[in-house]
C-alpha cells in the first residue's frame, strides 16, 4: 500500500470517529420540549426531570387496584418485598371514579410521587373495561364532525375527564395523561374505527383539553399496544404528544417494541413501557432503556413477580423509586 493510500485511510477513520462523536453528543444533549407551549411550571419541571433520565435510568411504576381490600394492595406487596415504593402510581378514571382517583392521586403527589392516569370507559364516556371493549361509535364521520349531535355528545362525555383533570390542576398535580391506550390493538372502541379516525379523535381531545380547558398540567402519553406492526400509521404527530409508549405481558423488556417506537420519529420523544406483567430485570433494562416500566395490578404483579425479583429490581441503582424523586411540589 502506498503512502497516499495510508493517508486516505487515516483521514477516513478520523472523519468516521468525528461522525460517531457528534452523533453521540447530539443524542446526549437532545432537548425535549412539551407539546403544549403553555404547560405550567411544574409540568415543565417534571418533563425536564423525566427526559434528563431517559437513556440513563428507569423509573418504577405500578398500577393500582381498588377492590382488593386496600387501595395500597400492590404497593404494600412491593414495599414488603423491597422496602421501596414505585416512583409512579397508575390510576384509572373507569366507572366515573373521578372523585376517588383525584383524592388518591393528590395523596400520592403530596407523598412525593408522580401520577399517571388512564381511562377505561365506554364510547359514551361512562363505564369500565367491558364497556371500552363492547361499545362502538356508530358513525365516526358524524362523531368527529363539529356541529353534529354525535360530536356534541362526544365532547360532553370527553369533558367529564377534563373537569376532573382541572381539579388536579388547581391542586398543583402534574398528570402523565394516557388516554385511549392500546388503540392500535383495535379491541377498544377508540381503535375500532381505524388509524385515521383514531388520530382525529386524539387530536380533538388534545385541542379541547389544551385550548378550551387550558389544562396545562398534562404530559401526554401515547400508549401503543403490544402489536408493534404498523406504529407509524397510528402516530398522532409530534405536536400532540410528549411521550410514546408500548405495552406487553410477554415478559422481559421487549426490545422489538422499543425498536418499533424508535422507527416512528427516531428519538424525538422519550419511550415508556406503559404496561407489563412480569417485570423486566436489571440486565434487560440495561439493554432496552425505557423511561419507565409500569406493572399492571393484582395478579399481574403478584403472580408474575416474586419477592426476590422485586427486591433486586427495586433496589437496583438503575431503577428510580419514590424516595429518590426530587420535590416537584410548589
Amino acid at each position: 500500500m502506498n503512502k497516499k493510500g495510508k493517508t486516505t485511510i487515516v483521514f477516513t477513520l478520523i472523519i468516521a470517529l468525528l461522525t460517531v462523536s457528534l452523533t453521540v453528543s447530539e443524542n446526549i444533549n437532545r432537548e425535549y420540549t412539551l407539546s403544549n407551549p403553555n404547560a405550567d411550571k411544574t409540568a415543565t419541571a417534571v418533563y425536564g426531570y423525566l427526559t434528563s433520565l431517559y437513556g440513563k435510568q428507569v423509573l418504577s411504576a405500578q398500577q393500582e387496584s381498588t377492590w382488593m381490600g386496600s387501595d395500597n394492595y400492590e404497593f404494600d406487596y412491593i414495599q414488603s418485598a423491597s422496602s421501596k415504593l414505585p416512583a409512579i402510581r397508575g390510576f384509572d378514571y373507569m366507572n366515573d371514579d373521578f372523585e376517588g382517583v383525584n383524592k388518591r392521586a393528590l395523596e400520592w403527589w403530596q407523598s412525593g410521587g408522580l401520577v399517571t392516569i388512564c381511562w377505561h370507559t365506554g364510547s359514551n364516556f361512562s363505564g369500565e373495561w367491558n364497556d371500552a371493549q363492547n361499545t362502538e361509535i356508530a358513525d365516526w364521520d358524524k362523531a368527529l364532525t363539529e356541529g353534529t349531535d354525535e360530536y356534541n355528545a362526544l365532547i360532553s362525555g370527553m369533558d367529564k375527564g377534563a373537569a376532573a383533570l382541572s381539579e388536579l390542576q388547581k391542586q398543583g398535580v402534574t398528570v402523565l395523561w394516557r388516554p385511549f391506550h392500546e388503540f392500535d390493538g383495535k379491541w377498544f372502541w377508540w381503535g375500532k374505527g381505524g388509524e385515521e379516525n383514531f388520530k382525529k379523535l386524539w387530536r380533538i381531545m388534545y385541542e379541547r383539553y389544551t385550548n378550551y380547558w387550558k389544562l396545562n398540567n398534562l404530559i401526554w402519553v401515547l400508549g401503543y399496544s403490544h402489536n408493534g406492526i404498523d406504529c407509524k400509521s397510528w402516530y398522532v404527530g409530534n405536536k400532540y404528544c410528549d411521550i410514546i409508549g408500548a405495552d406487553s405481558y410477554d415478559g422481559g423488556a421487549q426490545p422489538g417494541l422499543f425498536t418499533q417506537l424508535i422507527k416512528i420519529n427516531s428519538d424525538n420523544k422519550p419511550k415508556c413501557f406503559h404496561e407489563c406483567g412480569k417485570n423486566p430485570d436489571e440486565n434487560e433494562l440495561n439493554s432496552t432503556r425505557w423511561l419507565w416500566f409500569m406493572t399492571w395490578h393484582t395478579e399481574y404483579l403478584t403472580d408474575n413477580n416474586d419477592t426476590t425479583s422485586l427486591n433486586k429490581l427495586y433496589n437496583s441503582e438503575l431503577v428510580i423509586t419514590l424516595d429518590e424523586l426530587p420535590n416537584f411540589k410548589e
